[in-house]
């Protein structure tokens, strides 16, 4: 470490040790596919989901920005705020202006939650206990809206509609936040204890719970602003997701698929080596009971959720084109992926940014589980429902 600076030396052991996977991986692809059909399916996989997935990804996402935008300049998000308040305390063990994480993240992405959390405003709710749990709490709503309507617009190849499985995920990953927000307060009240304040002496007058801010101008100015606003914060959103769709993707759907019906390799967009569905076929006496999957190529989805749920959804239509997934799998997925929506990759930064970075191991420890009851609630619901 020198000075603030995070050193390694130049050469260790690390370096070694990237160099011989980073080989192992492009030998295994290389050797079954062909080097040259290896580098095509590469190219051609990425250029495909940037054409016909990301791009729908980005259309949907300016269109829920401009709603999320409209719902909130107009009250509605403040309506739903006071309905929902009374249920914080009963079921997470948080107050009422938790509430405003989950809606906020439900309508934009994960980090939200934390641009909310640092308004003493907010915070001035919150026992110190209470708070470190708000990063469980808002990653389980993270692009809720948007992987929402994403499922709602696939088409299935039997024609079947996807509303309700969608609904359904929804209510998965509210089981699975109030699981994993339990979990994770468990473990901050032994840290924190149960009485100390966030913020003792509270300076600042605004209460942005009785009260929100609008725009200057008349509802007509207000309106038009507030749409075009929300829809720029999508296009953000949806150039934001075309490193971890692209990379991400790419990289699984090869580790998913097989070569083409003949067996034979082309080094066409989406052929690949088939080793997540050879692992998950070595855990489908678990998947299959708990998740209800029909094929083992499934648990792509999942695995990809971890690092980035924008990737993790840019793989339900090639599944559903091969009939690898249906209608229960939708409602997996939605619980799923809206409850771990990356937390991988954000949980770090989120907890950072708190002060709390030292309780990262528990926050993950505590989603990881939230999103597999989440997963598991959403396969046994969805029964439910199908069976009546």
């Amino acid at each position: 470490m020198e000075g603030n600076r995070r050193t390694k030396k130049a050469i260790s052991l690390e370096g070694i040790i990237f160099l011989i996977f980073f080989m192992l991986f492009f030998y295994v692809l290389g050797s079954k596919m062909g080097v040259v059909n290896m580098f095509n399916t590469l190219m051609r996989t990425a250029h495909d989901l940037i054409l016909n997935t990301v791009l729908f990804i980005m259309g949907i996402a300016v269109l829920a920005g401009a709603i999320a935008a409209l719902l909130s300049e107009f009250g509605v998000v403040s309506i739903i705020n006071k309905i929902l308040s009374p249920l914080m305390k009963p079921l997470y063990d948080l107050p009422g202006a938790a509430v405003l994480g989950m809606i906020t993240t439900y309508l934009s992405d994960n980090p939200a939650i934390i641009t909310l959390a640092q308004d003493s405003g907010f915070k001035r709710y919150f026992k110190k206990y209470q708070l470190p749990a708000l990063t469980n709490l808002g990653t389980a709503f993270g692009m809720g809206l948007i992987v929402t309507t994403f499922m709602i617009a696939q088409v299935s190849p039997k024609g079947e509609s996807f509303i309700m499985p969608a609904l359904v995920g929804n209510i998965g990953a509210l089981i699975g936040s109030i699981i994993s927000v339990r979990i994770m307060l468990h473990f901050t009240k032994k840290v924190y204890g149960v009485d100390e304040m966030v913020v003792e002496n509270n300076t600042d007058n605004f209460d942005m719970i009785n009260y929100r801010e609008i725009r200057e101008g008349s509802a007509g100015k207000r309106f038009l602003e507030a749409m075009l606003e929300g829809g720029k914060t999508g296009v953000d959103m949806g150039m934001a997701i075309i490193p971890g769709v692209v990379i991400i993707c790419t990289i699984v759907l090869m580790l998913t698929n097989g070569p083409t019906a003949s067996g034979a390799y082309t080094g066409a967009a989406y052929e690949g080596v088939p080793i997540l569905p050879w692992i998950g076929d070595k855990f489908s006496f678990i998947l299959k009971p708990l998740l209800g999957f029909k094929n083992s190529q499934a648990i792509a989805f999942p695995v990809t959720a971890l690092g980035a749920v924008g990737a993790a959804i840019s793989l339900v239509p090639q599944f559903l084109q091969n009939n690898i997934i249906g209608a229960n799998e939708i409602a997996v997925f939605t619980a799923m992926g809206m409850c771990w929506s990356g937390y991988l990759s954000t949980h770090v930064a989120m907890l950072d940014s708190l002060e709390c970075r030292h309780l990262t191991g528990k926050a993950i420890l505590s989603h990881t589980i939230g999103g597999l009851v989440a997963g598991i609630s959403a396969h046994f619901i969805y029964l439910l429902i199908s069976s009546i």
